[in-house]
């Protein structure tokens, strides 16, 4: 199986989509902060390995505190993943933050902190040329 096969598309979105629901709904680790996206899911070809990647919305310590409980609990995760998902083999979980999405949307506040700038400054010049 190729690696960016349709196959294997469909078994990274559905793995995602039961790692999600398993995280936000039986898991019960106080270490886990309630606002936790799985963002993205790599299964390998041959289904022995997972790689999760994990956004959680809160400071350092709720993200270091998110990840320590993920991973002590990934053999529960991985036993539950198995009874809903039915594969041949079902992958070992490798869990890994990811701040894409913090990232964007430090990247859109900064695109329109320049924006209201930039209008400031257009509307200023406008009133400068009306004077002259």
């Amino acid at each position: 199986m190729r690696k960016n096969s349709v196959k294997n598309t469909r078994i990274n979105s559905e793995v995602q989509k039961e790692l999600s629901r398993i995280i936000n709904f039986e898991l019960k680790d106080p270490r886990i902060a309630p606002m936790v996206s799985v963002t993205h899911v790599v299964v390998a070809p041959d289904l022995k390995f997972c790689r999760v990647f994990i956004s959680v919305l809160g400071d350092e310590e709720a993200k270091k505190n998110t990840i320590d409980g993920l991973k002590s609990s990934k053999g529960y995760i991985r036993k539950l993943l198995a009874s809903s998902v039915n594969l041949r083999n079902t992958p070992e979980l490798t869990f890994a933050l990811d701040d894409s999405i913090e990232y964007g949307v430090r990247m859109s506040h900064l695109i329109d902190e320049v924006t209201a700038e930039d209008a400031k400054n257009h509307v200023e010049e406008d009133g400068e040329a009306d004077k002259q």
